[in-house]
């Protein structure tokens, strides 16, 4: 059997799983209604046959190559053929802009290209004649006029070869370059070497609860984002079964399916789900209704660290009553669910931990691989990203900024020396640009180091912590404060529309559209006692003086938001510069 000390570079996690965890079901993906499954011997032939065509090709080490595509067991056998040969693999989001596809393409020399569908194809199709460098696009799914990914494809690849290639690489070595799609500015190419990877996996798989060589995963954050990815490593190295969802909109009846006990999620959707809940306890009537929201009240109340013996009996009333039903919605094997990219609202993850839906909240960054922290069953404080890693190092600046070292920090960014001596010190510290603070072990983040302000009155503001609290508001689904030299913080507010407009059914309210709502008096006032209320959590040079309502949603298509669903605020800011210097005509 091959030990953990045998696994150093990405490629072993397979020969690991092979070795100690065989699944016949390692990887899964629906076809035609039906779940098609890959056994973890299919996954490592594929890879070989695919490593051999690449090599035939001429593909050899040190060579980029793009991979656009939705989670898919392809996916992660092209990422082990590209490994194994040397080669680098670059993710790409489907989703960023064509002037991204270009400066991508251009900037880390991407020879070959694979994507999954015809409208990928297309776009990366109309960028060609811009990147020198592409010679060759390949498509996961037949598309006319495209060669496909299996054209590559050798029947009877030359082992020893590609193990002699294998023997030749390193854990140091670069494995995979990642373009964070940042808030501002161009892309940056982070990249991280097989041991950033590999020891992030290992810092983290002791902290979860799950069976090695049983479990299974549901998957369908974006895999080529590092957080989706890092654990995709992880569930491979535990022998975790990982089943990719169909599409977001079919997630809930792919868990309902394969009744996960485990699936990673952002706190978008975590809200969403608990929405869902919301609105089927609104349904209920009588004495059933009433159990159901003292249920939740009594989960508003909970404290992982300790409750009185009254509390708990509640507790397990309601967990009998009311909460085993979520958890049957969920599959009802479910052990944890990972979140991260941003804060999940405390309320949340009272709500969800008391439910007995144990919600692992965790920290870190794509250039730190990139588990820092983590709220764990032993060690969980609500409204912390919990305490970091055993082998990782945190400290905090005397401007409040985090800094961490460890191994999963990676090599540097692509073609960027001059930024990679910003982010990484002489003494190997990064500087992740999040201001945070230690509570008895216990790690917080209070804000972006370059988004917080100084209002004209020389206050500091940090709007991250105040959104997520605003946030909170029922009518409120995106939020974003301004104030930058100004008197006073203000809000751009994009209402949760559906609710809205049931609570302006209710109240007799018709308007013909979002812009019509947005506008309507009755509305803005109840938006303002929202803010008031919710004004009460901070200081007065800190509280929402003005906001206004906008009548469309901030998205990654409309380039509001970052692939990771980050506010990019320089561009918000940019478009509503009127509706913002309206706020302040009157400044108070």
């Amino acid at each position: 059997m091959m030990q953990p000390n045998d696994v150093n570079r990405l490629f072993d996690i397979l020969d690991y799983q092979l070795a100690n965890y065989p699944r016949e079901n390692a990887l899964a993906a629906k076809q035609n209604g039906v779940w098609q499954e890959i056994s973890t011997k299919e996954y490592i032939k594929q890879s070989h046959q695919l490593s051999a065509g690449l090599l035939a090709k001429g593909v050899k080490a040190g060579d980029k190559i793009a991979v656009i595509s939705n989670n898919r067991p392809e996916w992660n056998i092209t990422d082990i053929a590209i490994q194994q040969i040397g080669a680098i693999m670059v993710p790409i989001y489907s989703t960023i802009s064509q002037e991204d596809y270009v400066f991508i393409f251009n900037h880390a020399e991407i020879s070959l290209c694979i994507v999954s569908d015809e409208s990928l194809y297309q776009k990366v199709k109309n960028i060609k004649e811009k990147v020198p460098a592409l010679t060759e696009i390949y498509t996961y799914d037949a598309v006319n006029g495209a060669p496909n990914w299996k054209t590559l494809f050798v029947e009877n690849p030359d082992i020893n070869q590609i193990n002699a290639i294998k023997a030749g690489i390193f854990p140091e070595d670069l494995a995979t370059i990642i373009y964070t799609s940042g808030t501002t500015g161009a892309p940056k190419g982070v990249m991280l070497s097989h041991k950033n990877l590999v020891s992030n996996v290992k810092f983290s798989v002791g902290k979860v609860p799950l069976t090695w060589g049983k479990d299974k995963s549901l998957s369908f954050l974006p895999i080529c984002h590092v957080y989706e990815r890092m654990f995709i490593y992880a569930y491979q190295y535990m022998g975790v079964a990982i089943y990719y969802a169909e599409n977001m909109e079919k997630v809930g009846d792919n868990i309902r399916e394969i009744k996960p006990e485990v699936f990673s999620a952002v706190p978008r959707l975590l809200e969403k789900i608990f929405d869902k809940f919301i609105a089927k306890g609104k349904e209920l009537t009588g004495i059933t209704k009433i159990l159901y929201f003292w249920a939740i009240g009594v989960a508003e109340r909970y404290n992982p660290e300790g409750n009185s013996l009254l509390y708990n009996l509640k507790l397990f009333i309601a967990r009998k009553l009311i909460f085993s039903k979520w958890r049957a919605a969920l599959g009802g094997n479910i052990k944890f669910i990972s979140s991260g990219s941003a804060a999940l609202q405390t309320r949340l993850a009272r709500i969800y931990n008391a439910a007995d839906i144990l919600i692992m909240e965790g920290y870190g960054l794509t250039e730190t691989s990139p588990i820092i922290s983590v709220n764990t069953p032993e060690h969980m404080r609500i409204g912390s990203v919990g305490m970091p890693l055993d082998e990782v190092e945190v400290r905090i600046a005397e401007d409040g900024e985090i800094l961490t070292k460890s191994d999963s920090v990676m090599l540097g960014y692509y073609k960027s020396p001059e930024k990679t001596a910003e982010a990484i010190d002489a003494q190997g510290y990064f500087h992740t640009g999040d201001i945070g603070k230690f509570e008895d072990g216990y790690l917080f983040i209070t804000d972006r180091k370059k988004e917080m302000f100084k209002t004209s009155g020389g206050k500091y503001v940090a709007p991250q912590p105040m959104e997520n609290i605003f946030k909170a508001s029922p009518f409120i689904e995106q939020i974003m404060v301004v104030g930058e030299s100004r008197k006073f913080p203000a809000a751009l507010i994009v209402p949760d529309f559906a609710y809205l407009e049931s609570w302006a059914k209710l109240k007799g309210i018709s308007c013909a559209n979002p812009c019509e709502i947005t506008k309507h008096p009755q509305v803005i006032a109840r938006v303002q006692k929202e803010i008031d209320t919710y004004n009460e959590h901070f200081g007065q040079w800190e509280k929402i003086k003005k906001f206004v309502l906008l009548s469309e949603a901030w998205t990654i298509d409309n380039g509001t938001l970052t692939p990771t669903l980050k506010l990019k605020r320089k561009v918000i800011t940019e478009r509503y510069a009127v509706q913002i210097e309206e706020l302040y005509q009157t400044e108070d």
